[in-house]
């Protein structure tokens, strides 16, 4: 059980600031105390992420990753990804040639996209670790589950936006942070791996950095559009 959250006063709201690791702004403030792992909170883009010295190893991230049990043709599942693919089906033209961004060792959403009549690439730091399929562009890039992994966010946000065609998608699928009151029993938190976490402003943020376009189609999926080329140079 959580011990009781210890929220950030005026008195401690420079304790242990960091730069925001998702927008880069320059201080964030002390969040909350929870068994004895300290949160920050970005006063612009409104993330929550874990004191970067806290962060887990990547020895104790693959012993977690293992544990987790994924089948990819469970339905339960496949019905879970669902909440990504449908919309994103629904968006995409003909067939186009996507990557699937730490896809883990079951990549049950590849093998769905795949079914639908698309390309799918497969990258995973851990499980998928080939550096060619990051030499090229996709007309599309899914990234469910994931983001809130990342330990550098920023970094990982300015790669895939490299790695994306003009007026591609981006498709993010990660449990939007919502209730601060709820944030110390949140199921979401008590993954060790979990590091950082969104709120809609979060990614409206990152949106005006890159100049994407944001929509929210389903609840905890956000869908980044890279402009056009042709409205890219207009605004150079």
């Amino acid at each position: 059980m959580a011990q009781a959250p210890s929220l950030a006063n005026k008195d401690t709201q420079n304790k242990g600031a960091h730069a925001c690791p998702v927008c880069l702004h320059a201080t964030t403030c002390e969040f909350m105390t929870l068994d004895e792992r300290t949160y920050l909170r970005c006063p612009v883009c409104e993330c929550t992420f874990l004191t970067p010295s806290q962060r887990p190893n990547r020895l104790a991230e693959v012993a977690e990753y293992r544990l987790h049990r994924n089948d990819i043709y469970d339905a339960g599942y496949r019905h879970f990804l669902s909440g990504l693919t449908k919309p994103l089906l629904a968006r995409l033209r003909g067939k186009q040639y996507g990557l699937d961004y730490g896809c883990g060792p079951g990549p049950a959403l590849a093998i769905m996209l795949r079914e639908a009549g698309h390309q799918i690439a497969l990258y995973d730091p851990v499980f998928f670790n080939d550096p060619n399929v990051l030499k090229r562009q996709y007309d599309f890039i899914t990234c469910t589950e994931v983001a809130e992994h990342f330990h550098h966010p920023a970094h990982e946000f300015q790669r895939l936006n490299k790695l994306l065609k003009h007026n591609g998608i981006l498709a993010i699928r990660t449990q939007f942070q919502t209730d601060d009151t709820a944030f110390a029993n949140w199921r979401y938190r008590h993954d060790p791996t979990h590091v950082v976490f969104y709120r809609e402003n979060t990614f409206r943020v990152l949106a005006q950095q890159f100049k994407w376009q944001c929509e929210i189609p389903a609840p905890n999926v956000v869908f980044m559009r890279k402009p056009p080329i042709e409205m890219a140079y207009s605004e150079i």
